[in-house]
């Protein structure tokens, strides 16, 4: 079996020279992986919803706050779905949501940065890094990362032989940029 949470991201509010952007989502994904029986498996969670403030020239007033439903969990097997989100695993009669706010970011070259994050999953907090690139193009915002987390961390499923304890998350949201204000 297999199972995940993940992250976030991202309904972009996006200052630049003088102008406020209000984002249009392109498209947003949150999938992940997972050995089971030495096979990597992996699925989705939609139901993204999101608060961001990221200005790359004022990290310090950037926020970043999202979280997926857990009951939209998708590995292409019903069964398998059904048992993720049974008291076992995600225990979504109880925990339906996880969510993710940012504490602070770090640039660290061109469009990538590093973000230091509070996940909470199952009830469970921990403090994590997730490292990210902020792309800014003409049209649109893209946020796109890759983490690790263990699954264990957060009580999700039990040790096992036959199912890894490490999860590996995958985010990407894009945004269209459109204009609104002058300021």
């Amino acid at each position: 079996m297999k199972k995940l949470f993940v992250f976030t991201a991202i309904v972009l509010t996006h200052c630049a020279g003088g102008l406020y952007a209000q984002p249009q989502a392109i498209h947003s994904a949150v999938t992940f992986e997972i050995k089971n029986l030495g096979i990597i498996t992996g699925g989705s969670i939609g139901g993204l919803q999101a608060k961001v403030h990221f200005v790359p020239a004022d990290l310090n007033a950037s926020t970043i706050e999202a979280s997926v439903d857990v009951n939209t969990l998708n590995t292409d097997n019903s069964s398998r779905d059904e048992h993720l989100r049974s008291e076992d695993f995600f225990d979504v009669a109880h925990f339906s949501k996880i969510s993710l706010k940012s504490v602070n970011f770090k640039h660290k070259s061109g469009s990538n940065y590093t973000g230091t994050f509070i996940l909470t999953m199952k009830g469970r907090s921990k403090q994590i890094e997730i490292p990210f690139a902020f792309l800014d193009k003409e049209s649109a915002v893209e946020f796109k990362g890759t983490f690790k987390i263990n699954r264990l961390d957060f009580g999700v499923g039990s040790k096992s032989m036959i199912l890894s304890d490490d999860v590996t998350i995958t985010i990407d949201c894009g945004e269209k940029k459109q204009e609104l204000t002058r300021i």
